[in-house]
């Protein structure tokens, strides 16, 4: 039992990886984008209801969120088009994840991507995403993510600064 959240997360790295392959926005790919999608919060959830939560688990959910994210820019780019500004504004974003990460590296000895309301929002946006490509302007959704996603990398860089030990589920700034 203690290892099915672990199996869960580790799926969402596989059906990810299976999405480069798949033609984008068809009914294939929505079907593997959905369990990606339903597997992220089934992981978690099952792990707290079976109280079976531990560092692996939560690392390797933060490693599939990754991967994710990463696999969507990859299809993404090309049918969006982004623009310099866009472009640059997701590097941005990267950066300050990635400086985060280093800051946790550097203090705790170990990888760590916390899990604040703002990063929840943030996988919910970017969720939601490919689904709405067809129902709101494609640049106006981009600035959506990029704000929320700004927001919350600024949080999770700050959280890490100013924390003197490490607090992943930690849920907020402004919640201690």
């Amino acid at each position: 039992m203690k290892i099915i959240p672990n199996c869960i997360s580790f799926s969402r790295i596989i059906f990810s990886l299976i999405l480069i392959f798949v033609n984008p926005l068809s009914i294939t790919f929505y079907v593997i984008y959905i369990i990606c999608g339903l597997s992220d919060i089934m992981d978690g959830f099952i792990a707290r209801k079976t109280k079976t939560m531990s560092s692996l688990g939560a690392k390797l959910d933060s490693i599939a969120d990754m991967i994710m994210t990463g696999v969507l820019l990859f299809v993404f780019y090309s049918i969006l088009n982004p623009t310099a500004e866009i472009i640059i504004w997701v590097i941005s974003i990267g950066i300050i994840r990635l400086s985060s990460m280093i800051v946790a590296i550097k203090k705790y000895k170990t990888f760590a991507s916390i899990h604040t309301y703002g990063n929840k929002i943030t996988g919910i946006v970017l969720f939601i995403f490919p689904i709405m490509l067809s129902y709101i302007y494609i640049a106006m959704l981009m600035y959506i993510i990029c704000i929320v996603a700004t927001i919350s990398a600024i949080e999770e860089l700050i959280i890490q600064l100013t924390s003197s030990e490490l607090q992943v589920n930690r849920q907020s700034i402004f919640v201690k």
